[in-house]
């Protein structure tokens, strides 16, 4: 992790906060373009049950997975409640973590079984759908440098977690063959490797001669953008190049 848990939640709290100055007094039948099917009415739902399911499990010190309907999370039917609904839930979500030791240990969905997985995951949850609402309103405001370059770390550490909810990530695999993935305003450059039966990560930054069969370059935002699926090879400052057959197989599978 590159930051301590109280800066996550402090990061956290600016993306709550946005996202709901965003929603305020939007039309939640509004369309959300990079979640095909979404109005804003359920992007609001979604990300208001996964702050409140993430608070409950942390707020409980769960130590194994329990739904939103075990953690009785109902969200509203009536639009009109769904904008203060949402803003209690983050509030909750972040007078719970703040709370807690962040090296106790609960139940997460990825690798790291401590408290301090949540308040990183909470922030890229809203970080990203912060972007969807942005997209939704013609309103983009992008990332700082520093959430972006982090989320790409974290999005690194927790891909091989989502084949439990996204089988198609398990399909990522090769004989050794390297993608790369680089920021190039920060440095950041992840290289991910396909075996046969696993992938693995290596981080290597600065180190742009780093052998690889495939790569994808853009700012730091954007790449965060590309990897949670929101960008794609050809738009605007996304760059890629080398084994298409590699690039295919990325951008066929790793959607989350």
């Amino acid at each position: 992790m590159h930051w301590d848990h109280e800066r996550y939640c402090d990061a956290a709290q600016q993306e709550t906060e946005s996202f709901a100055d965003r929603v305020r007094d939007a039309d939640l039948d509004t369309p959300v373009p990079t979640c095909p099917g979404w109005t804003l009415a359920k992007l609001i739902r979604h990300l208001g049950r996964t702050h409140r399911w993430a608070g409950g499990l942390v707020e409980r010190r769960a130590r194994q997975q329990a739904s939103a309907r075990e953690l009785g999370i109902v969200a509203p039917d009536d639009p009109a409640e769904l904008r203060p609904w949402f803003e209690e839930g983050a509030a909750a979500l972040l007078r719970t973590l703040r709370a807690a030791d962040p090296d106790e240990a609960v139940w997460t969905w990825g690798p790291d079984q401590h408290v301090r997985f949540w308040s990183r995951r909470m922030l890229h949850e809203t970080a990203v759908h912060r972007y969807d609402a942005d997209n939704a309103l013609g309103a983009e405001t992008g990332f700082s440098a520093g959430v972006a370059d982090d989320g790409i770390a974290e999005f690194a550490a927790n891909l091989e977690s989502v084949a439990a909810f996204s089988p198609k990530v398990g399909r990522l695999r090769g004989d050794g063959t390297v993608l790369a993935f680089t920021a190039s305003d920060t440095g950041t450059r992840m290289l991910l490797r396909l075996l046969p039966d696993r992938f693995d990560w290596t981080r290597a930054d600065g180190a742009g001669d780093a052998r690889a069969d495939a790569e994808v370059t853009a700012a730091a935002g954007d790449l965060y953008l590309f990897l949670w699926g929101r960008r794609r090879i050809g738009d605007p400052g996304i760059r890629a190049r080398g084994d298409e057959a590699v690039l295919t197989l990325w951008t066929e599978n790793a959607a989350i």
